[in-house]
């Protein structure tokens, strides 16, 4: 069993939600990304996704893009995106980490290459926001063998065809894309994510995670009352962007923490 297979597992067992925070690798401090992550392991993030940095984010907003821009003005790229795996892994080997980014970095690199050096860095699980599932299911397999979970995203404009392929291949969890639009745009409307699950959950059978527009605790409260786990990534991403090197470690771990509290409240 994977080890987020595992961690629902556990979860589940324990009646509580999954909380995944999403980091852009090597934002805002490249030196600063592994103790960012280890505390908010620390303070109850069930998952990590790392976002790998990419010049052309289309599916993420200004706040990410920008996370994107500062790491790559930095150097990092996806050397130093499995380099932070392989430090966080050194100190944490039960916390699951996706990577997350798009198809061009991860083509530039050689997806042989890319597998062979991302599982041995400890890397759970891979999300491709521009591979679709019709045209993933080779690299899903490669991944799958690999013993890493092909992670898709659903949207509230995808059809019962586009959710039937996404659960013929998807392991892991799939993340669910709460609104139309970019990474941090728009009010959350937690009754239509509530509506939009049933028909999600009838044609996938990994847990669902739902994201975008969520950027407090009343909000990943309510969330977390109808899917089966919160991701959060705008807002933290905010957040990290105005802390100094002593504050940063400290600030995600409390807002984490404060998030946590309010999905174990129900």
């Amino acid at each position: 069993m994977s080890r987020i297979a595992a961690t629902f597992e556990a979860l589940k067992r324990d009646k509580r939600k999954a909380l995944i925070p999403y980091i852009c690798a090597g934002d805002p401090m490249p030196e600063a990304t592994v103790d960012v992550m280890l505390a908010m392991a620390a303070a109850g993030a069930d998952v990590i996704e790392l976002g790998v940095p990419f010049s052309d984010p289309m599916a993420d907003g200004p706040v990410i893009q920008k996370a994107s821009e500062r790491a790559l003005a930095k150097g990092i790229g996806m050397a130093q995106v499995l380099a932070y795996v392989r430090g966080f892994r050194a100190k944490n080997d039960a916390t699951p980490v996706v990577l997350m980014g798009y198809a061009n970095p991860i083509e530039r690199y050689g997806i042989e290459r890319f597998i062979a050096e991302a599982k041995a860095a400890g890397v759970d699980g891979v999300l491709v926001v521009d591979y679709p599932p019709e045209e993933a299911k080779a690299f899903a397999a490669q991944l799958k063998t690999a013993s890493m979970d092909p992670i898709f995203l659903l949207a509230p404009t995808s059809t019962d065809q586009r959710m039937a392929e996404v659960g013929r291949i998807a392991s892991g969890y799939v993340y669910y894309v709460s609104l139309k639009g970019v990474t941090g745009a728009g009010h959350l409307d937690t009754a239509a994510v509530a509506a939009m699950l049933p028909r999600i959950r009838a044609h996938v059978k990994v847990p669902v995670g739902v994201g975008f527009g969520i950027r407090d605790a009343a909000t990943a409260q309510a969330v977390g009352r109808v899917a089966d786990a919160v991701v959060i990534g705008s807002r933290l991403v905010q957040l990290l962007e105005a802390q100094t090197s002593d504050t940063l470690a400290p600030a995600a771990a409390a807002f984490i923490a404060e998030i946590r509290a309010a999905l174990d409240q129900g």
